[in-house]
């Protein structure tokens, strides 16, 4: 893996908060921040995932399939929702 150095600056209120929670989990405050940006991509490129697959998706017809779903058989035993 290839590395490379950036100089980071943070508030000092951010970069104690940082060293604290790293030290309490144990990891380097480099490994800390690498991991929190990695965290951070991963739920910008999920919400751009679903954001995409939303996009594409068919409402219309999703509701008309749900709409045909079990319409022609009652319920079967087992089927009642809780508390019912």
């Amino acid at each position: 893996m290839r590395k490379s150095n950036f100089a980071l600056r943070l508030q000092p209120s951010l970069l104690d908060e940082a060293r604290k929670v790293a030290e309490a989990e144990g990891v380097a405050l480099n490994q800390f921040i690498n991991v929190a940006v990695a965290e951070k991509l991963s739920a910008l490129r999920t919400e751009r995932y679903f954001a995409e697959r939303a996009a594409r998706g068919d409402l219309h017809g999703a509701l008309q399939i749900l709409e045909r779903a079990g319409s022609d058989e009652p319920p079967r035993d087992g089927d009642e929702l809780p508390g019912r």
